[in-house]
């Protein structure tokens, strides 16, 4: 070694030990844990009791608008939820409001579990979900004030692991405890112990001061109109439109699909429909080079031939009494969601220039899971109700027509969405 390179070297060391301190580090880990923590409790707290709701709903013998109703208190969250969400963004710090909103959420899941009464279960519900909607974005927003924004993925794919994590809860019950759990009022209880446990650690959180504090309250720009403009333009008109309209028939396996496995006497709902989301998350990774290599059109296309493959195949499997082939339905489920919904997201973002983007994002999620999604939930229970008679369900109908939907859908969008130069 030299000797000009060796008070260098010594030099990059201290950097390096100043940098990397133990202490330093340890804190870095431990934010990093908190805030993984913090995902994967959220997303548990909210799939545990949601993915079997509908097989619940069933064998309350409650009818379908008001089945429907009750499926669409997440939806109804979704249009309501950004003023709340608003509100408290300016007044307090973001972690003392989500254990706030979590606390709500806890309490409104075991009042949910103590009653029978379809009335009471909607109203529960609804105040549940306005609580629990802003929580997506307030964990995001806290997440990305503590870590670099190429580090969030690491911390947010523990949501989708929570979300699959949820099934053991059902194991639980059934395998080892067994008691039926699929179906029943147990798991709104299994909810709220999870949000009351994630209200808890959210006080542990590092601190998050409101990054609004001050500013100007909007209602156009919570509810992201300031982009209504933005349809001015043809591709960005036309793909809102799908987007509304592609959550009629996703309503079907989104909301309605554990009440068709209970019809088929599945006994592990929630595992069996978690396989889903566990495919989800690798094919969300694969959005991003599959946008470099075909476009950002036929990647949303291709989200849209997924829809059609899962309904055919459903509706192939019922006709051909081949079971096997309900799980194609299931697993299809991320490239749908990947390729169409999260792609639509990447090219919202492109498309809206810098000073609207967060409007944009918050707009297409209020046409989607919120007015998409109660729309959806309302034609779907309304086909499942005209389709259901005393000698049971005619699943192969419900399923061709949301096939026939999901091909009407794939057809028109390339005709309709033309091709952009690719940035």
């Amino acid at each position: 070694m030299s000797r000009s390179f060796k008070p260098i070297s010594l030099s990059c060391l201290f950097i390096l030990f100043n940098l990397y301190h133990p202490v330093n580090l340890n804190k870095i880990i431990m934010v990093r844990i908190k805030l993984s923590v913090m995902m994967m409790l959220q997303y548990m707290m909210y799939a545990v009791w949601w993915v079997p709701l509908a097989a619940y709903l069933t064998n309350l013998e409650i009818g379908s608008t008001q089945k429907a109703l009750i499926l669409s208190s997440m939806a109804i969250g979704c249009l309501l939820s950004p003023v709340i969400g608003m509100l408290a963004d300016r007044l307090f710090s973001a972690q003392k409001v989500l254990a706030g909103l979590n606390l709500v959420n806890a309490v409104m899941l075991f009042m949910a579990a103590t009653t029978k009464d379809s009335d009471l279960l909607f109203i529960f519900l609804i105040i549940a979900m306005l609580g629990y909607m802003p929580s997506w974005g307030l964990t995001s927003s806290i997440a990305m004030a503590h870590l670099p924004s190429e580090q969030f993925p690491k911390v947010r794919v523990f949501g989708s692991i929570g979300w699959v994590a949820s099934g053991i809860f059902s194991i639980v019950f059934i395998k080892i405890l067994n008691v039926d759990f699929d179906g029943t009022h147990l798991p709104f209880y299994c909810g709220a112990g999870v949000s009351l446990l994630a209200a808890f650690s959210n006080l542990f959180l590092p601190n998050t001061p409101p990054a609004a504090a001050g500013k100007k309250f909007s209602v156009i720009d919570a509810f992201g109109l300031g982009t209504v403009h933005l349809m001015k333009d043809r591709n960005f008109a036309f793909f809102i439109i799908f987007s509304f309209l592609s959550m009629i028939p996703f309503a079907m396996y989104y909301s309605y699909f554990s009440e068709f496995l209970l019809n088929m006497n599945t006994k592990y709902i929630s595992v069996t429909m978690n396989w889903g989301v566990l495919a989800e998350m690798g094919f969300i990774l694969l959005v991003p080079p599959a946008i470099r290599k075909l476009g950002i059109r036929n990647v949303m296309l291709l989200g849209l031939l997924a829809l059609v493959i899962r309904y055919a195949s459903l509706y192939t499997g019922g006709v051909i009494d081949q079971n096997w082939m309900y799980y194609i339905g299931i697993l299809i489920h991320g490239l749908i969601f990947g390729f169409f919904y999260v792609g639509g997201q990447i090219y919202i973002d492109k498309k809206a220039p810098a000073e609207l983007k967060s409007q944009a994002q918050g707009f297409i999620f209020l046409v989607t899971f919120g007015a998409g999604l109660l729309v959806g939930n309302l034609i779907c229970g309304r086909l499942i109700h005209l389709y259901n008679n005393e000698n049971g369900y005619n699943w192969d109908a419900i399923w061709g027509i949301t096939t026939l939907a999901s091909v009407v859908l794939l057809v028109l969008f390339p005709l309709l969405f033309r091709k952009e130069k690719e940035a």
